[in-house]
């Protein structure tokens, strides 16, 4: 007997979730979206096999629910969810990645009918909406579960059965232990990101030129400030407690280094310089975190016509597609450099490889 899975969110994630949750043998997918153009979308591309305009009729029909929606939305369908006679259990997730106020929804269930464990699939993107939706966007990802006192460990297996064609690395975490680790390691930094663009932005009155400069690598280690901003928004304010609180750990951080810096102790600096570098390259580069990845390839160009068009149609007769491509610095008469970014890691280590093959100088930057 087929099991109804029902997407309630269309989006980026609910819609890369659905793409992966196809490949499952024996599921009936079904969408509610509050948008009708995204239910078209999705219905015919073949991403669900039904569309519901009502979230409480949908819910009625599935096995599993899954709330891909943002944290507070997400927080008011959990509440409805007491008030719908659901004809049978369903096991209903999320995948928020501020915790704490949908666990909280959570433990308030009545319903004896909805067994609810706790979701983060730890990947994303710049684009949003359901035509940016990709199956793959979560291989190799961090996937977050917490099981409540309303699901059972058959429960969990069976919403992990459904979504490993996700191809997820999946961890159970209790939710406000991982509340502060992606505050630490996701929320945070792009509060730091976009509070540097702030910055440079403020400088650009007494230095027009800063935009020019600010191409390189400042728009690299910037890139995370491209984000949806009403998503991080929404996910600021429910996380604001831990983003003060990591604020507050940051101005101490920054207040010690401007010390070393005023002080002129070149060693202490370097020390500290070295500590950062030897924690960062001791990360492990294989598995996806709660932060954008990048699968990008640095290739050097000569300065010639069609240059850059050699380099596409090279990886175009592999199948190998292409994201986005990017002139970093090209002057005439010289060598340049692209950066070509992928849609996977399979696509970047094979590009990498075949443009190696073809004598281009290329690096791959972990």
């Amino acid at each position: 007997m087929k099991q109804t899975v029902l997407i309630a969110g269309l989006g980026l994630i609910g819609g890369s979730l659905a793409l992966s949750i196809r490949e499952s043998e024996g599921v009936r997918l079904i969408g509610y979206d509050s948008n009708r153009t995204t239910l078209q979308y999705a219905i015919m591309n073949h991403m669900i096999d039904e569309s519901y305009h009502d979230f409480s009729e949908a819910v009625k029909q599935a096995d599993i629910c899954i709330l891909a929606a943002p944290v507070s939305i997400t927080v008011e369908w959990i509440t409805q969810l007491n008030n719908i006679e659901l004809p049978h259990r369903v096991i209903v997730s999320d995948v928020g990645s501020v915790k704490g106020p949908i666990m909280e929804a959570a433990n308030q269930l009545t319903n004896e009918n909805v067994a609810f464990i706790g979701g983060h699939p730890m990947a994303g993107s710049h684009k949003k909406g359901v035509q940016a939706a990709k199956k793959y966007l979560f291989e190799n990802a961090i996937y977050v579960l917490s099981p409540t006192n309303t699901s059972t460990e058959e429960d969990l297996l069976t919403l992990k059965k459904v979504l490993s064609p996700a191809k997820s690395k999946f961890i159970v975490l209790e939710p406000d232990e991982h509340d502060e680790m992606t505050s630490v390691i996701s929320h945070f930094p792009h509060l730091i990101a976009s509070s540097l663009v702030h910055q440079a932005r403020s400088w650009q009155k007494t230095h027009p030129y800063i935009p020019k400069l600010a191409a390189g690598g400042f728009r690299d280690i910037t890139r995370i400030a491209s984000s949806n901003p009403l998503m991080w928004r929404d996910i600021f304010f429910q996380n604001r407690s831990k983003m003060s609180r990591l604020l507050g750990d940051w101005i101490n951080e920054m207040e010690g280094l401007k010390t070393l810096i005023d002080s002129g102790e070149e060693s202490q600096i370097q020390e500290y310089l070295e500590q950062a570098k030897e924690y960062r390259d001791g990360l492990d580069s294989k598995t996806r975190g709660a932060i954008l990845s990048y699968y990008d390839v640095y290739v050097g160009i000569l300065d010639q016509p069609g240059a850059i068009l050699k380099v596409i149609e090279l990886l175009a007769d592999h199948d190998i597609s292409i994201s986005n491509i990017e002139i970093l610095e090209i002057r005439e008469g010289i060598t340049g450099m692209l950066r070509i970014s992928f849609q996977n890691k399979n696509d970047q280590e094979l590009g990498h490889a075949i443009l190696k093959k073809h004598n281009y100088d290329t690096v791959i930057e972990e």
